[in-house]
């Protein structure tokens, strides 16, 4: 196959041979382009997606689920898993295929993913029971999968914060690290004597405080849902590390503590109902109650900060917060889906009281509660790290 009609083959499979794409005119117009058995495979079940006809939105896939699970075995045979995720999102958002999801088999095809799962709790409500055991086997794997690569940089990066040791350079004798001691001071080594003079003594001193009180506060509204699943994961880690106390508060326009559910981060998504109204006041007022030690209490609030309770008191509320001591941190988003839309009004006065707000990646979440449990300036670490600091201070 020359260069040509190989490129010729891509365009034509790329703008799906319709009458204006140039590729599939007559003779002396334009250039024949011949698919073989397999591109026109592949060009129908891109065709199915992306081929609105008469105006509309509804294409060829038609209703049924297993013409459906049909289609989805045919893209994971033509393309890469990470594009066959954004098909499958086109797929229900263009399509309407929602319904479709109330069918096991429909589930079985599918290649889970966080946005997957979103949708899945958003309509976890009013699925059949003949669906609910599928629904929830693609909740599992979505969640072990980001379970197998979050848990270790999470573990490592808290507990190394909140193990960390003050170094001491005059330690009593019983303070004495004699490994690092040792290293510091090779230069000042005696072959004669066989022995290391040391001009400079390494001490542990006294540990930082290895005891920190973790609350997430997740805004469960349908434009938070990848925030929720990712942070539902990661509370589950966190509360499975002895030396921190963690709280996972969900809200809406009522509020739900489903901190006795954290052994498993199933049970956390499964109690979480995406979708209604915000207030974001009733929560921190909650969150409030339930803290007992301020000044040992990292508050991280995941909302797009959209009140739709009492502002005027919520931002009141904050303060107050911010003031007894509460670590308090607003991410607008917990997720890879980029810049989000959130309150500007409500995050320049967060900025104003001293809170952070900025969206965060999973990926840096725990550099995050790193820094916030050395008592780090959370929104000099954000800037560093690249993430922009909304309402001002950074970025």
């Amino acid at each position: 196959m020359t260069d040509d009609t190989e490129r010729l083959r891509r365009w034509r499979l790329v703008l799906g041979g319709g009458d204006a794409d140039g590729l599939a005119s007559g003779p002396g117009e334009g250039a024949q382009v011949s698919l073989g058995t397999l591109d026109r495979r592949m060009d129908d079940a891109l065709s199915g997606l992306y081929d609105a006809q008469d105006g509309s939105r509804k294409a060829g896939l038609g209703s049924s689920a297993p013409k459906v699970a049909r289609w989805l075995a045919d893209l994971r045979e033509f393309f890469p898993v990470d594009v066959v995720r954004v098909l499958q999102g086109d797929a229900i958002e263009r399509l309407d295929l929602q319904q479709l999801l109330f069918e096991p088999e429909m589930l079985d095809g599918v290649e889970p993913d966080v946005n997957l799962v979103g949708t899945l709790l958003t309509l976890k409500g009013v699925m059949p029971e003949r669906a609910r055991d599928a629904a929830r086997a693609v909740v599992r794997r979505v969640v072990d999968d980001l379970t197998r690569r979050l848990e270790e940089p999470t573990r490592a990066a808290v507990t190394g914060s909140l193990n960390r040791a003050q170094r001491n350079f005059r330690p009593r004798p019983a303070e004495i690290d004699w490994d690092r001691t040792i290293r510091a001071n090779l230069k000042t080594y005696q072959p004669g004597k066989n022995t290391i003079i040391p001009e400079r003594l390494v001490g542990m001193g006294r540990r930082r405080r290895s005891l920190r009180d973790l609350v997430l506060c997740l805004d469960q509204s349908g434009s938070m849902a990848s925030s929720v699943v990712y942070a539902g994961v990661f509370g589950a880690v966190l509360a499975s590390l002895p030396a921190v106390s963690t709280r996972v508060v969900v809200f809406d326009t009522e509020v739900a503590d489903l901190s006795e559910h954290l052994d498993d981060p199933v049970d956390v998504l499964y109690g979480i109902q995406l979708g209604g109204g915000t207030d974001i006041n009733r929560a921190l007022a909650y969150c409030q109650g339930v803290i007992q030690k301020p000044e040992q209490t990292i508050l991280v609030l995941i909302s797009d900060l959209y009140e739709g309770g009492n502002e005027r008191e919520m931002l009141a509320r904050a303060r107050t917060l911010k003031d007894s001591g509460v670590n308090v941190i607003a991410l607008l988003a917990l997720s890879d889906d980029g810049a989000p839309g959130y309150d500007h009004g409500v995050a320049r006065a967060f900025a104003g009281m001293g809170i952070p707000a900025f969206a965060c990646t999973p990926d840096h979440f725990p550099g995050l509660m790193a820094a916030a449990i050395r008592g780090d300036d959370v929104g000099t670490w954000a800037g560093e790290q690249g993430l922009v600091v909304r309402g001002g201070g950074v970025g």
